[in-house]
């Protein structure tokens, strides 16, 4: 970021008190920031704080009765390589989206010529309002870009989906704004998660996932401008955003029944869902007790969503499966690409520690179809994913 000139719009939000340290991250990665604050934001953030960290002035309102002078925003407008509004409260959101223009950051909105990302802040029931999700998905259309807001505990005490993302991570997404050009209008499909096979009313057959990759993957997509169709499994995960679909499914059947219905509307298709290849032929209707026997189950085998999107893929489809293995990962990972007729395939191994079921690491290797191979270091799953859409946009 050294030399990036960042205009900082900060808004009326409690996760205000955040922007100190973003502010701080931004100047030691080399990036001379200003800051333009709605009125209210200066009861949640001090204005001599911003200016201080910054080392700028800080704007609030057109005329500084301090100075005698004012704030130009279409100066600022031109001064900025990128315009960031964190936190973004609902309020402002609506007004960026309706044309409303009552302050000076809404007059640098409207005066910008360079790229505006937002990262929104609030309560979760407010972001997930559909007025919230109508207006985002205006700004998307505007060709601004949005950082999802993240699931934990909130000001109000509830917790879900409207926390700002952390400073940490919103410099990544800038610093990734700055230096990708990557801009795509492309439907993709991502399956996320398990699949839980029931044995009777209380029990089932199935596996560790989490659904974080599959997520990870989703929430990048968005940012990218995918639109993305998630399908996923019995995961405590949360995402919303107006370019997402999101369904939830329990099965590896119910999990087909939405891969058949989607995919042929879709471009690319990354099956990035744990899938259990067997379930029970037949499901008790009452809990099985517990008897002095022992107790056989009988399985049969699922469907392969895998092997089908890749069988029913038209001209243009891009199909990308994944492989965890415990052994002889590249062998059995070739194969499936091979066996599969896959474009690509992400190979991962239960054999490097703290990369796979649970973890926010993992460590791949993407095996293509024309026998090439790319390696890639162990990093947190937020990053991997990025590496796995780059080399989806760079091959397709």
């Amino acid at each position: 970021m050294t030399g990036k000139r960042i205009l900082l719009g900060i808004t009326g939000g409690i996760a205000a008190y955040k922007i100190a340290y973003l502010i701080r991250i931004l100047k030691s990665k080399g990036a001379d920031v200003k800051c333009v604050m709605t009125p209210a934001s200066s009861d949640f953030i001090s204005p001599l704080v911003v200016s201080t960290l910054s080392e700028n002035p800080v704007a609030i309102e057109f005329w500084n009765k301090g100075s005698g002078e004012w704030n130009n925003h279409v100066e600022l407008a031109l001064w900025a390589d990128l315009f960031l509004i964190a936190p973004a409260t609902a309020n402002t959101i609506s007004k960026m989206a309706s044309g409303a223009c009552d302050n000076l950051l809404l007059a640098t909105y409207f005066s910008l010529k360079c790229k505006t990302i937002i990262a929104p802040a609030m309560d979760l029931d407010m972001y997930q309002h559909p007025t919230l999700l109508r207006n985002l998905h205006q700004l998307i259309a505007d060709g601004v870009q949005v950082i999802p807001a993240t699931s934990g505990k909130l000001a109000s005490g509830l917790e879900g989906q409207g926390r700002m993302e952390e400073p940490e991570r919103i410099a990544d997404y800038l610093n990734e704004a700055i230096y990708s050009n990557i801009i795509s209008e492309r439907k993709l499909l991502i399956t996320a998660g398990p699949t839980y096979e029931k044995i009777d009313p209380v029990r089932y057959i199935g596996n560790f996932s989490s659904g974080k990759m599959g997520f990870e993957l989703a929430e990048k997509a968005l940012l990218m401008g995918y639109q993305v169709t998630l399908i996923s499994g019995p995961v405590n995960l949360e995402l919303v955003h107006p370019l997402l679909k999101r369904i939830d499914v329990l099965s590896a059947r119910d999990l087909m029944d939405c891969v058949e219905e989607n995919w042929s509307s879709q471009d690319v298709g990354i099956f990035a869902a744990a899938v259990a290849d067997y379930r029970p032929i037949e499901m008790a209707s009452q809990k099985i007790k517990k008897k002095s026997a022992d107790f056989e189950l009988k399985l049969i085998r699922n469907p392969d969503v895998l092997e089908w999107a890749a069988k029913n893929k038209k001209k243009g489809q891009y199909v990308m499966g994944f492989a965890l293995e415990t052994n002889n990962s590249s062998e059995y990972a070739l194969s499936k690409l091979n066996d599969k007729n896959l474009d690509a395939i992400v190979m991962n191994s239960m054999e490097n520690e703290g990369t796979t079921f649970q973890s926010d690491w993992n460590k791949i290797t993407i095996l293509n179809r024309d026998g090439t191979s790319e390696y890639f270091d162990k990093k947190p799953k937020s990053q991997v994913a990025l590496d796995i859409l780059n080399f989806i946009e760079k091959v397709c």
